[in-house]
């Protein structure tokens, strides 16, 4: 009889943790939809109001000037980039709980050739990894045996296909740009890690990378329950965001000044489709500066809304995230000028063609 309740007190505990479980899975549905309701009578409704009364009654900004038009778009921007960031970090978040470093070696290890560079690129995309963790990561990749090309798509594709900024421009700019972006970054990730592996440029990593020795061993990872993920979506959430406002708010400022200041038409004359010159001289521009990914959003945005084309701005992009001169300096630590200086060729010939690419298809 003990037994018998001991059973079924057993079976009810179990009982009980599923169904815990699944009422937070519904709790956590209907707090998303619930959110996305709000989100969208936010942006749509309050925003728009909020931010003409705030330039035009409350700082008494006359309308129809350049002052006027670029804090209008401050005022909105702002708030509305903000919430979406928040969103998509704490998503993100979520989903980088099942990828460590150590599995994402794993996975990686002993893939050769395109197969590697396919799968590589698109573990970049999920992982948490941008240009400043280049070293330990590429010393991870070589000492597990993960082939340098196969290194090279992920290494690429981590800070270039960043979920943060394809979330952001789906949310700003639709589907179409945010799928644009996503897929040319693949294929550059892909097609320039193939060209270096088929380079056979091993030689080119420093020797102190090449004579280290890791212990294969990898520690036990423990298992995460949903709380567990949900909870470190939001520590995503204040850990990310906590770095990036200040670029945020930098960039919407700067894409507030292009809206409100810059005549129709100029970004046009100098990065539109008609000047051939246009695409070489944004990637120039965009290697010396550095910014992450959601800090150059609103700079893209603005840009768009002036009539610059598509592929010149995707290839500014493109450039500021993937051939950063910081990262460049990081790199400099593991490998030796030749194949710092092939890293870049290869990948700007990719930007460059997807920048002249896309001005001539759309």
């Amino acid at each position: 009889m003990q037994l018998n309740e001991e059973r079924s007190g057993g079976y009810m505990v179990a009982h009980g943790n599923k169904r815990s479980y699944l009422q937070d899975a519904m709790w956590l549905q209907v707090m998303l939809g619930l959110s996305g309701v709000y989100l969208w009578w936010l942006v749509y409704g309050l925003l728009p109001q909020l931010s003409k009364f705030l330039t035009y009654s409350l700082f008494n900004i006359g309308k129809g000037t350049h002052l006027g038009a670029a804090l209008e778009f401050f005022f909105y921007d702002t708030p509305k980039v903000m919430m979406l960031l928040v969103l998509v970090v704490f998503g993100v978040g979520i989903i980088r709980t099942f990828f460590t470093p150590e599995r994402t070696r794993d996975i990686l290890s002993g893939k050769s050739q395109f197969a590697g560079n396919v799968m590589a690129a698109s573990l970049g995309i999920v992982t948490p990894f941008c240009s400043c963790s280049a070293v330990p990561l590429f010393i991870g990749f070589v000492t597990a045996g993960v082939p340098l090309g196969v290194t090279f798509s992920f290494l690429i594709a981590a800070p270039l296909v960043n979920e943060i900024a394809v979330g952001l421009l789906y949310g700003l700019l639709g589907w179409k740009v945010a799928g644009i972006y996503m897929a040319t970054g693949l294929t550059i990730a892909i097609m320039a890690g193939w060209v270096i592996g088929r380079m056979h440029l091993e030689k080119y990593i420093e020797d102190w990378v090449t004579n280290l020795n890791v212990d294969p061993a990898e520690a036990s990872q423990l298992k995460m329950t949903w709380r567990d993920r949900v909870t470190a979506g939001w520590e995503a959430v204040k850990e990310i965001v906590g770095k990036v406002w200040i670029y945020m708010v930098i960039g919407i400022a700067v894409g507030a000044g292009i809206h409100g200041y810059v005549p129709e038409g100029f970004m046009a004359s100098i990065m539109g489709k008609g000047a051939w010159w246009a695409v070489p001289v944004a990637v120039g521009m965009g290697v010396p500066m550095y910014s992450n990914a959601a800090g150059i959003i609103p700079v893209v945005e603005a840009l768009l809304g002036k009539g610059a084309a598509l592929g010149t701005v995707l290839s500014f992009m493109m450039s500021v995230i993937a051939l950063s001169l910081p990262e460049m300096i990081i790199l400099r630590k593991v490998l030796k000028p030749q194949l710092i200086a092939v890293f870049v060729g290869v990948v700007t010939g990719g930007i460059l063609i997807v920048g002249y690419l896309f001005n001539i298809l759309i």
